[in-house]
């Protein structure tokens, strides 16, 4: 090899003392990352460490549209999920087949039901104000037939859960000083966890209407046998995950990171949450700089995974009976995804994805 010319060689043989000293302090799987980072910061720019590709697949996708907060039926064969253009034109709660995708009907188009659809049983529940008062409602998911309210409420109330006593779940949002400003459901809200100016508690409202405030938090997720709810508390600047049973007992915390832990959902056999986290790449105080995931826990807070890997914001998971993940992703749609939905032109912005539950 020919010696390098000028102080250039001197500059490489400083660099390479530097990177050796590092070594002997750097984990082994950072090693290859070290020459980037230092090209990067010599540079002034910011490190963006290089994520490998995961095996995400796209399920959903339509024309100028986007769909976000999938929902998945008991007996795996349909999702449920917000549809909408830019700035929530044509927004609704729209029926989809899990095999391809495809919008199967719409459920319903009511602005309250934007937050707050669920499966129950083989039916979906929702909020609305179609009776002059707020009311949890039931409908077939095939959007015929009558539509029957199963729950008066009174309060600013979203992510309601309906139980088989007839009792419901939801979290109340109260305003924070003299604040006082009416709940909009926005259907393209990534953060839905987030609600500035308001304080969010997780209530049991029983069959007769007596209330009973079960814990601070946000996002409750019902277990498949009905006994416990997930949920996610905000502390400080950090969410974490935790569960208790449906009466507020047992309180049980199952993460502890300095990280933004949300939107928790059950696998079907109870013995795993899927939840959205920024702790791969979390920057607590600027919120444009997070990296957002999929990952999942056991019930008993062991066996931490991460399921999605990749620079997109990744939200909103469920786990189907077939075995994936559903979560909606505003990952970049290439030009051979639009070709095999013989698709033109622009899409929205975010779409539903699916990813193999790890065994």
């Amino acid at each position: 090899m020919e010696p390098l010319e000028g102080g250039v060689e001197m500059k490489m043989i400083k660099l390479l003392s530097v990177i050796f000293a590092l070594s002997a302090v750097t984990p082994a799987a950072q090693a290859e990352d070290l020459l980037d980072w230092l090209k990067s910061a010599s540079n002034g720019k910011k490190s963006e460490q290089a994520t490998p590709a995961d095996q995400a697949t796209l399920l959903t996708l339509e024309p100028e549209e986007s769909e976000v907060y999938p929902q998945v039926s008991g007996d795996g064969r349909y999702l449920i999920v917000t549809a909408g253009k830019g700035k929530g034109k044509g927004a609704r709660i729209s029926r989809r087949a899990v095999e391809n995708g495809d919008e199967l009907n719409m459920v319903t188009d009511d602005i309250r039901a934007l937050d707050s659809a669920r499966w129950h049983n083989d039916s979906v529940t929702f909020f609305s104000e179609r009776a002059g008062g707020l009311g949890l409602w039931v409908r077939s998911p095939d959007g015929q037939g009558v539509v029957r309210r199963a729950k008066e409420l009174n309060g600013q109330f979203t992510q309601p859960i309906l139980l088989a006593d007839g009792s419901v779940i939801a979290v109340r949002i109260a305003a924070t000083g003299n604040r006082k400003s009416r709940f909009q459901p926005r259907y393209d809200d990534f953060e839905n966890w987030n609600m500035p100016g308001s304080r969010t508690e997780i209530v049991l409202i029983a069959e007769h209407g007596k209330e009973k405030v079960l814990s601070q938090g946000t996002n409750p997720a019902l277990s498949p046998d009905g006994a416990w709810v997930a949920f996610s508390m905000p502390i400080g600047r950090s969410h974490h995950l935790y569960m208790m049973r449906v009466d507020g007992s047992d309180l049980t915390q199952l993460t502890d990171e300095r990280s933004i832990d949300v939107q928790p959902s059950w696998s079907s056999d109870g013995k795993w949450i899927v939840f959205t986290s920024n702790r791969a790449l979390a920057d607590m105080r600027k919120s444009a700089n997070n990296n957002w995931d999929i990952w999942a826990i056991d019930r008993d807070g062991r066996n931490l995974s991460q399921l999605t890997m990749d620079a997109a914001r990744d939200g909103a998971p469920v786990v189907a009976a077939n075995g994936r993940v559903y979560f909606h992703s505003d990952r970049k749609i290439s030009k051979e995804m639009k070709g095999m939905r013989q698709i033109k032109g622009r899409t929205g912005q975010f779409h539903i994805w699916s990813i193999a539950m790890p065994k």
